[in-house]
């Protein structure tokens, strides 16, 4: 498998050849391109790093490449272990570190690894530090530290402090939640998950049973949090007749929900039900004041018709967390993340967090005393069919755009992030990008109906 380089960071799989996979040699080269480029936009700090990992069989070794190279480079070390990604941004800030280094592949299986790059407010690279951190990579441009000048290296735990955050936010209502008597089953995937959501849970009075909790890396299934993967914890909800299922992936940024009957509640609407908590709280709070969402491009029309339902303005970023975060400071929304089950509430922090997220979600649950299903079927019903074809060397993505965007002369076209196509009237739209993170074209579409949204999808690709 192709060594993945791009502006977030270094993507690939453990093993064979350095420059194809992810071998310790690019580990050591990547990680000393990021401590130089901290440096270089950062001068006259006293630079330390946050480093945290998810339970990725691979994590200890990474760690240590990584925690290693960068004393090597006179950065001190802040060794947080096992955490979620949203706890290692949130530890940069709360330490007043220069930046940090998550481990983590994410949702990719567990033979992957990757390093995801912070700056000192948290956030990941924007695009000119990572443009820039591939031109130091590619050319070599090292300083290492003198025996005199190495940095130190010490640990902390800062999970709890990040639920601490949680408790306290004004929004998350924990009297109401612990009242309300809930009973929630917790999918793990043997990763960090399965430590910090049942500390959650716990914390705000919730009864959580726990499955593939055990954080070995040794994933029980396919770590994306989509339905197929999801049957252990489905059944599990109706065995123990609990009010909620919660799917995290391996580091905790995505959040995916089952209803009290097993079925899902649909990783797209994590964010429209968060969002109508959100801004319903904010509304009555600030009467007349102005609201805004943001989603990408690739994520459900349900946030837009939500946000519409409080006089409030939507739009769409570019696919990829740095660039959603852009635009929800530019346009100063108080809530917006991704349909992948991403939640993102400034107001804790500029990153997706499946903890706020939860935490939303049942104070939303305890105030109007009602299941997730009935929940789920309040708001606007769309049906999405997410689908991926591997990228083949020979495909001329440009020349393949222009073809369909020819093939559809009525559709609204939008090709700021690969191309979407819009049919208005229809209520659906289809898009295709090329993944960041993955040799592989995603297609999705979205309709009122599933029929309708897997009809535009197999349509776009006969085109592949």
């Amino acid at each position: 498998m192709s060594l993945i380089k791009s502006i977030s960071g270094i993507r690939g799989t453990i093993g064979g050849l350095p420059g194809v996979s992810l071998s310790p040699l690019d580990i050591v080269l990547f990680t000393t391109g990021y401590a130089q480029l901290i440096r270089e936009s950062y001068p006259g700090r006293n630079y330390t790093i946050v480093v945290g990992r998810d339970a990725r069989i691979s994590g200890d070794m990474v760690r240590q490449l990584v925690c290693g190279t960068l004393r090597a480079c006179g950065m001190h070390v802040t060794d947080i272990g096992m955490a979620s990604t949203p706890t290692t941004e949130m530890a940069v800030v709360f330490s007043g570190a220069s930046g940090g280094i998550i481990l983590t592949a994410s949702h990719n299986p567990r033979e992957w690894n990757a390093l995801k790059l912070l700056g000192p407010e948290g956030e990941f690279l924007n695009a000119e530090q990572g443009k820039r951190l591939l031109e130091i990579v590619a050319q070599k441009q090292f300083d290492f530290a003198e025996v005199d000048s190495l940095g130190s290296y010490d640990q902390e735990n800062y999970t709890s402090r990040h639920i601490e955050a949680v408790l306290n936010h004004p929004l998350v209502d924990v009297e109401a939640i612990y009242r309300a008597g809930f009973s929630v089953v917790v999918d793990g995937i043997n990763s960090v998950g399965g430590q910090v959501m049942p500390e959650l849970l716990e914390a705000l009075g919730v009864t959580c049973h726990k499955v593939h909790c055990e954080p070995h890396g040794n994933f029980a299934h396919n770590p994306e949090p989509l339905p197929a993967h999801l049957t252990d914890l489905s059944a599990e909800v109706v065995l123990q007749k609990a009010s909620l299922g919660i799917s995290v992936d391996p580091d905790v940024d995505r959040l995916a929900l089952v209803c009290e009957d097993g079925t899902m509640f649909g990783e797209e609407y994590t964010l429209v039900a968060c969002a109508d908590y959100v801004i319903q709280k904010y509304t009555e709070d600030h009467p007349g004041e102005s609201i805004h969402t943001v989603s990408n491009l690739s994520s459900t029309r349900a946030l837009k018709d939500v946000t519409q339902w409080y006089k409030g303005s939507y739009t769409a970023a570019t696919v990829g967390e740095v660039n959603v975060v852009e635009e929800m400071k530019r346009t100063r929304s108080i809530i917006g993340g991704e349909g992948n089950g991403g939640v993102i509430l400034p107001s804790l922090h500029y990153g997706r967090d499946a903890l706020i997220g939860t935490a939303l979600f049942l104070s939303l649950l305890a105030e109007k005393k009602i299941n997730a299903s009935a929940l789920r079927d309040s708001y606007p019903r769309y049906h999405m069919s997410k689908n991926r074809v591997e990228l083949k060397e020979e495909i001329a993505l440009g020349s393949l755009f222009t073809k369909i965007r020819d093939a559809y002369p009525k559709a609204v076209i939008n090709d700021t992030d690969g191309l979407r196509l819009d049919f208005e009237e229809e209520k659906k739209w289809v898009c295709l990008r090329k993944s960041n993170t993955e040799p592989i074209v995603r297609i999705y579409s979205e309709a009122p109906s599933k029929t309708q949204a897997e009809a535009l999808a197999h349509e776009i690709m006969n085109f592949l």
